[in-house]
C-alpha cells in the first residue's frame, strides 16, 4: 500500500500550531536530551565531547522544563481519540517529558526500556555503562481509547531481541542494537535511531494507512519506517540538512529497484 509524506523545514512549536486537530494516529517524539552543554562521551573508542549541537543545548531545568511541557501541550489535540504517543529519552529528559506528560493529563499506558546490547563503554571508569533508552507510550487521556497490536507483538518474528521469547507476551524491555552502518549512509545524524526499533513502536500500535508525527525527525527514521510499513507520514526538523537528509533516506525506500540487465 502506498503512503503520502511530507516535510516541514522550520521550528515545531510554530508548525504544530498550524495542523489540524484531532488528526494523528500515532506520533513519536525523540525531542532534544538538552545535555551538550557539557560532559563527554564515547565514540568508535575515543572519549569526544558530547556537544551535538546548538539545538541540543539546554538552559537550565526549569526552562528545559517548559520546553518540553510546551511541545506536548500542541501534541495532545492533534492526537485522534484512539491515538497514542511516543516520547524517547535518556534520564536527561525522560523524566521532564513523564511529569509534563501527568501534568498535562495524558494517560501513560506503558514504559519501555531500550536495551543496547552493544552500546559504548564508559571510558572513565566512574559510572554504571549507559545501555539504554526510556521510552513513554501514552495516550491523550485517560477517557480515550488506544490501539495496540497484540497478535503481532506475541507472535511476530524478532530474532535479533534475545529477550523476545517466540510465541509469548512481549515485554516491557526490548533488546535492539545501535543503528547499523548501511542505515546511515545517506548520511550523518548524532543520534539516529535503528529502524527496528520505530517499525516495532508503529506495528505496535498503528494500522496500515494510519498517519504519523514526528515533530523532531532528524534523520527521519520514523518517516522510512512508516513508509515502509505504509503508513502516512509528517516530519518537522528546524535543520535544513536533516530535513534534505530525511527526504533522501525516504526516496531511497521508494526507488524503484532497478531491473538487472540482460546479456
Amino acid at each position: 500500500m502506498s503512503a503520502d509524506y511530507k516535510l516541514y523545514h522550520g521550528n515545531c512549536l510554530e508548525i504544530l500550531q498550524q495542523l489540524s486537530p484531532n488528526s494523528f494516529d500515532m506520533i513519536f517524539v525523540d525531542p532534544p536530551y538538552l545535555l551538550s552543554n557539557y560532559g563527554k562521551s564515547c565514540k568508535n573508542g575515543k572519549l569526544v565531547s558530547i556537544k551535538k549541537g546548538s539545538w541540543d543545548e539546554g538552559n537550565g531545568i526549569e526552562k528545559d522544563f517548559e520546553f518540553h511541557k510546551s511541545w506536548l501541550a500542541l501534541c495532545q489535540p492533534l492526537l485522534k481519540e484512539n491515538g497514542t504517543i511516543w516520547v524517547s529519552g535518556t534520564y536527561h529528559s525522560i523524566h521532564a517529558c513523564g511529569l509534563a506528560m501527568m501534568q498535562l493529563g495524558y494517560h501513560i499506558l506503558n514504559e519501555i526500556a531500550w536495551f543496547k546490547p552493544n552500546a559504548s563503554p564508559n571510558l572513565s571508569c566512574k559510572y554504571f555503562t549507559a545501555s539504554h533508552e526510556t521510552l513513554i507510550w501514552a495516550r491523550k487521556n485517560k477517557k480515550a481509547k488506544h490501539y495496540f497490536n497484540y497478535d503481532a507483538m506475541k507472535n511476530g518474528m524478532f530474532p535479533q531481541d534475545f529477550i523476545k521469547k517466540p510465541n509469548l507476551q512481549m515485554r516491557s524491555v526490548w533488546a535492539i542494537n545501535l543503528t547499523p552502518p548501511v542505515e546511515k549512509k545517506c548520511g550523518y545524524h548524532p543520534t539516529q535511531k535503528p529502524l527496528a526499533l520505530l517499525e516495532r513502536v508503529i506495528q505496535a500500535s498503528t494500522h496500515e494507512g494510519d498517519t504519523i508525527l514526528d515533530p523532531f525527525m532528524g534523520s527521519g527514521t520514523t518517516g522510512v519506517a512508516a513508509q515502509k510499513l505504509g503508513r502516512n507520514f509528517i516530519g518537522i526538523d528546524n535543520n535544513k540538512e536533516y530535513v534534505a537528509l530525511t527526504e533522501k533516506r525516504i526516496k531511497e525506500l521508494n526507488r524503484p529497484n532497478p531491473q538487472p540487465e540482460l546479456f
